[in-house]
């Protein structure tokens, strides 16, 4: 048996970290739909979802995680029923089935997925432990991990696709996986990368892929200079929007691309670019050292855990903030193409939002029992 929950572990900075993250994420989406009355609602509703995300994190804290580990059949079930039931009957928007449409708010499945995945491949790695590191152990895990993101390939969202992918990769190597495999599979994913800009250079259809998911391919790889309003608009009022702002930004409130909206989608996929302007590099850098910080503490929770699954559940939710949050920042530079993955606590999102704080709040368990010991 252990013994009871130990508060004195509880990793206050952490959550210090998440808190200011998320309010700096309502203070400048407050700031990017200002005057429009349209989206003003959701100033609100990302504060309720914030405040809602920190009970989240005790409550998940205060189980030991390995009980949520042992309820991973369940779990992985539910979360396939969503997913197919998604597919089969949600909306499409903007080409893409990805939300469940819940009066006001919108449940966007996907976003708890990346969690369940990390939770399911901690309990396959922690059951495996002592397997050989050959191929048979690499696709029993791609295994689990494909039994959700197919369907959430299917939508399409090829994005999310890439992020489980990266978790799944990034906790592999964690694990210990041999050269060689990481060789055979860095050569297949160029091949495949490869692959797919080719054709969308080319203007070959792609059967799981959008039409405007390819344009982006295209508009990143070979711009049209001409394109001034088309597909590059929003690329370059980004960049427009962060070189304005300078050392100090122009003030809260009063960055001119993001106020008189020639910015698009301000307060989701391009809120680092209306931070920027409105708080210059130095609200930038705060932003990406804020982000690192909670980056760091999940590692460091990874490195105390008493057994693999906790360290795995630790690392895994540090590999999707750390790999979302550099992909919309890079896009929002334009070093990487218009992906559509939030910046973590930053983006307006209430699924998003609520899902990484679930997934904080089983990085305090871990830390919470890391000094336990069973008898």
């Amino acid at each position: 048996m252990s013994r009871g929950i130990s508060w004195r572990n509880f990793d206050f900075l952490l959550l210090g970290a998440v808190v200011l993250a998320s309010s700096l994420g309502a203070a400048m989406i407050r700031s990017a739909v200002a005057g429009n009355e349209v989206l003003q609602p959701l100033i609100m509703r990302q504060v309720y979802f914030a405040l809602l995300g920190v009970v989240v994190i005790f409550v998940v804290a205060s189980v030991d995680y390995r009980y949520w580990m042992a309820l991973y059949r369940p779990i992985y079930a539910v979360m396939m029923i969503m997913l197919i039931a998604l597919y089969l009957s949600a909306q499409a928007v903007f080409g893409a089935a990805r939300w469940f449409s819940v009066g006001v708010l919108f449940l966007q499945p996907t976003e708890f997925a990346k969690i369940v995945v990390i939770m399911i491949l901690a309990r396959y790695f922690e059951q495996s432990q002592y397997a050989p590191r050959n191929l048979s152990w690499i696709v029993k895990g791609f295994l689990w991990t494909f039994g959700l993101m197919v369907w959430i390939l299917l939508q399409p969202n090829l994005s999310n696709v890439v992020v489980i992918m990266v978790i799944f990769g990034g906790m592999l190597w964690l694990m210990g996986v041999q050269v060689k495999h990481v060789l055979f599979v860095a050569g297949a994913s160029v091949l495949l990368v490869g692959s797919l800009i080719v054709l969308s250079v080319v203007g070959v259809r792609i059967p799981f892929m959008q039409k405007y998911q390819q344009d982006r391919i295209v508009n990143f790889v070979k711009p049209d200079p001409n394109d001034t309003y088309g597909n590059r608009y929003n690329v370059q009022q980004a960049l427009i929007a962060i070189g304005s702002g300078g050392l100090y930004g122009k003030g809260y409130g009063h960055g001119t691309q993001t106020q008189l909206r020639f910015l698009k989608v301000r307060h989701t996929d391009f809120i680092f670019a209306a931070s920027s302007e409105e708080f210059g590099m130095v609200g930038s850098v705060l932003i990406i050292l804020t982000l690192a910080f909670v980056v760091w503490r999940c590692v460091r929770a990874a490195q105390k855990a008493r057994d693999v699954s906790g360290s795995m559940i630790a690392f895994g939710v540090a590999i999707l903030i750390f790999f979302q949050g550099v992909v919309n920042i890079a896009m929002n530079l334009n070093v990487a193409p218009v992906s559509g993955l939030p910046l973590p606590f930053i983006s307006y999102g209430g699924s998003g939002l609520t899902a990484l704080m679930l997934g904080i709040g089983l990085v305090e368990s871990v830390v919470m029992r890391h000094s336990q010991t069973e008898f």
